[in-house]
């Protein structure tokens, strides 16, 4: 799978999950600061992850997965 379809599969779950507009979200979008997600959301959105992609994901790398960037470059470093 293309960093591009993961990027299009994360950018829609949290389209869903936090209701804003898919066009603004970005690589560079901040879990935290743009998208206004607590620990809580957090540990959902990984756990969406997981499902979707099949990864597992540890707590530690979960904590380094900062920015949407982040998490699509964790999924392609990380697909089976």
């Amino acid at each position: 799978m293309s960093k591009e379809e993961i990027f299009t599969k994360i950018r829609d779950i949290l389209a869903d999950n936090f209701e804003v507009d898919k066009e603004k979200i970005t690589d560079e979008t901040d879990f935290k600061s743009d998208l206004d997600a607590d620990s809580i959301d957090l540990v959902e959105f990984i756990l969406q992850l997981e499902d979707e992609f099949g990864a597992e994901i540890s707590d530690e790398d979960a904590e380094k997965i900062k920015t949407v960037g982040d998490a699509v470059n964790y999924v392609a470093d990380h697909q089976k």
